[in-house]
């Protein structure tokens, strides 16, 4: 059957990527007789100017070692965007490491928590590699308590309704960040803690499930959302995601308005609604799991 999983991580990301495409999207005739929702198989082999056989070996996972000029051809076929494409490497170039000694609790510098702790009027987070809040400054935690350290961002945006009801663009909101955990796990997708937190969503989810089986991947670091807060009303926020120096997986997330905007105003409200923690203590040390 078409749509049956290989077994094979680089397998299955081809075969998703091949049904989504349209043979007119490639110049290809469609014809009446089609069997399959996309492409087939041998028009992928034809367009990538490999043989069907290889392809085949390739998306049954019977050949996960294909040279950097077949990913190319196979890239260009499926016409895969750079984050798509630096994926599909990363799955067929998996990152060889040693057993995994028991991890280290991800812990964010007092630096960075000072600084953030210091922009009164900008809500900001640090994640962790899995999406759990490791610090957050008084703002954030004002923006929504689900941006508060210990919680998994992640799972809250699926699972909890409060998270629904703010943001306005929760559709587009939730197929982003799912294209976006591809891209920073890249090929690491056995990695325990990882796979527990996906099969937690693929059961309790409906939406995650269908999102993460499209295998959409997108590096996006910077963005706008739509957000309706419960006390100050509608928000149109931009925000940034910094890699943090020295710190793998630890990403800084800031959310802002332009200057003069309704948005604006708003926040400097939130500003004065925020509880402000008191002197030597941050939001991670007086906000409750």
């Amino acid at each position: 059957m078409e749509a049956m999983a290989t077994g094979s991580k680089l397998g299955d990301y081809l075969r998703v990527r091949r049904e989504r495409l349209r043979p007119d999207d490639v110049g290809l005739p469609t014809g009446a007789r089609r069997r399959v929702p996309g492409l087939r198989r041998e028009e992928v082999a034809l367009l990538a100017g490999i043989s069907m056989e290889y392809y085949l070996r390739l998306e049954q996972g019977r050949d996960q070692h294909p040279s950097d000029q077949v990913l190319d051809s196979i890239a260009r076929a499926l016409q895969l965007d750079a984050d798509a494409e630096t994926y599909l490497r990363e799955l067929a170039r998996p990152a060889r490491s040693a057993r995994r000694r028991p991890s280290r609790p991800e812990r964010v510098s007092a630096s960075v928590q000072s600084l953030i702790d210091n922009w009164t009027t900008t809500p900001a987070l640090v994640h962790g590699r899995y999406m759990t809040t490791l610090a957050a400054n008084s703002m954030a935690v004002a923006l929504s308590p689900f941006f508060a350290p210990g919680v998994n961002t992640l799972r809250a945006a699926f699972l909890e309704p409060e998270m629904r009801e703010l943001y306005r663009d929760w559709d587009e909101m939730t197929a982003k960040v799912v294209a976006y955990l591809r891209s920073i796990i890249g090929g690491a997708v056995d990695d325990p803690r990882l796979a527990e937190l996906i099969g937690e969503l693929s059961l309790r989810s409906e939406r995650f499930r269908m999102l993460w089986a499209r295998q959409d991947v997108r590096q996006k670091t910077s963005g706008s959302v739509r957000m309706l807060h419960p006390q100050i009303g509608s928000l149109d926020l931009h925000y940034e995601k910094l890699a943090l120096p020295g710190a793998p997986g630890q990403m800084l997330v800031t959310y802002h308005a332009e200057r003069g905007s309704p948005s604006h105003e708003r926040l400097q409200l939130l500003a004065h609604l925020a509880p402000r923690p008191s002197p030597g203590q941050s939001a991670a040390a007086s906000t409750p799991r």
